[in-house]
């Protein structure tokens, strides 16, 4: 029986991806759940897995644009039938026969070998030799080396990251979207050499989509950016004293990017105006605070968005942030981990940034820029001293935000982080 391996419905807004990279050849024998392709939308990149074991076919190749629905390779699942058949048989075939027959049949086995046989066992890893074939004068067959090679493998566990993560696991087929897969990427379409000099290669449709939306931002908002620096001192010296504690009790730790989502959500209740959406020629007021946070990945910058950031504890804020960034990173983000943010924070200070005027990501109408924290001379109450210092930039829609509704926005996340006790009590 043959099983068209199809490209599923991936959302209302997504007709057609790029089929950037094949994890399997054309003729291997594929497990079910295992691996298929890596498929690249304008919005989110994916991973296809077996619906069934089997000999699967290619019928399109790395680097074609493929259509919803399309079939892109067959899996003969009989193939999978005859492997079981095969062990079956292996195994009946071992309690009957006697420690010399089955010695004589490995001498024969190792004599005369398919190619089939030698590239499974190349692949496996199993030693032909040490098989009681089933074949014509106790021949070692392909179904053999399977039956052979399958308990080997469902005995490998995945493999253990650093900070006690595993590593990516396959997304069950139903192609379950993904972005940020840790497999090195293949330019899709494949990289065309142009000289020593220089490389040509199309975008990815996510890096035409994030291109497109970031021109867009900059030409339908009236976008202005204001700043102001914050102390950090308060926010480290709380990290500090608590830090243990926290780990302990939370088995996470207490990062500096809850503070500030925690911050944010103090400022959006302080200034509602920051808030809101333009849709046409209508206002939408948003009385929820589901904030998104940008996340970097070798596919591009992702905004996962943690929701309703104003009923979480600081330990659920971080535990979110990481999980959000873990699945972004691995390859596991969903369309509906992407949606419905009303304000993002990003963090150029990872990667050392100073200062920065990010763009807002629409709908929403402002974002915060967090940068590096740097020990700068500051003037405190007459005397010069040395504070961890980072500077902020509010990217904002002027269309909805006044310039005196941003800067009190800004000056009310400085002022929590400088005083955190201030999100206690609430002022």
């Amino acid at each position: 029986m043959a099983l068209d391996v199809k490209i599923p419905p991936m959302g209302e807004s997504i007709n057609s991806g790029v089929l950037a990279k094949w994890h399997v050849k054309d003729g291997d024998t594929v497990k079910q759940d295992q691996p298929l392709f890596e498929l690249e939308t304008d919005k989110i990149t994916s991973e296809g897995t077996a619906e069934a074991a089997g000999k699967i076919s290619l019928k399109v190749a790395a680097g074609a644009e493929v259509k919803i629905g399309q079939v892109v390779a067959s899996i003969d699942t009989a193939a999978s039938t005859a492997s079981t058949a095969a062990a079956t048989k292996l195994a009946e075939a071992a309690k009957t026969t006697s420690p010399s027959e089955a010695s004589a049949k490995g001498s024969a086995a190792k004599e005369v070998q398919s190619p089939a046989v030698r590239r499974i066992a190349t692949e496996s890893g199993v030693d032909p030799a040490t098989i009681a074939g089933t074949g014509k004068a106790g021949r070692v067959t392909k179904g053999d080396m399977l039956a052979a090679a399958e308990p080997a493998a469902a005995g490998q566990g995945p493999e253990v990251m650093d900070h006690g993560k595993s590593s990516p696991s396959p997304i069950t087929f139903n192609l379950s979207p993904a972005i940020g897969s840790t497999v090195t990427p293949n330019p899709s379409p494949a990289a065309a050499a142009s000289g020593d000099r220089q490389t040509r290669r199309k975008l990815t449709p996510l890096r035409q989509k994030i291109a497109q939306r970031l021109v867009a931002a900059q030409h339908e908002a009236a976008m202005l950016t204001t700043f102001n620096e914050v102390d950090m001192s308060g926010v480290m010296a709380l990290r500090a004293k608590y830090q243990d504690d926290f780990v302990k009790k939370n088995g996470v730790k207490l990062g500096f990017m809850s503070f500030f989502v925690k911050a944010v959500v103090h400022a959006l209740r302080e200034v509602p105006a920051v808030n809101a959406q333009i849709d046409g020629d209508t206002i939408i007021e948003n009385h929820f605070y589901d904030i998104g946070v940008a996340v970097s990945t070798d596919r591009g910058l992702m905004v996962p968005v943690v929701k309703n950031c104003d009923t979480l504890a600081m330990a659920d804020v971080e535990k979110q942030i990481a999980a959000a960034a873990v699945k972004a990173r691995d390859g596991k983000i969903t369309l509906a981990d992407l949606e419905g943010g009303v304000f993002t924070i990003t963090n150029g200070g990872t990667f050392g940034s100073l200062l920065s005027t990010p763009i807002i990501n629409p709908p929403q109408s402002a974002i915060l820029g967090m940068h590096a924290i740097n020990e700068r001379p500051i003037a405190l109450n007459g005397q010069v001293v040395i504070r961890p210092m980072m500077y902020l930039a509010l990217s904002y829609d002027h269309r909805l935000v006044d310039g005196k509704q941003a800067v009190t926005f800004l000056v009310k996340v400085k002022q929590v982080l400088e005083d955190p006790a201030r999100l206690v009590i609430g002022i």
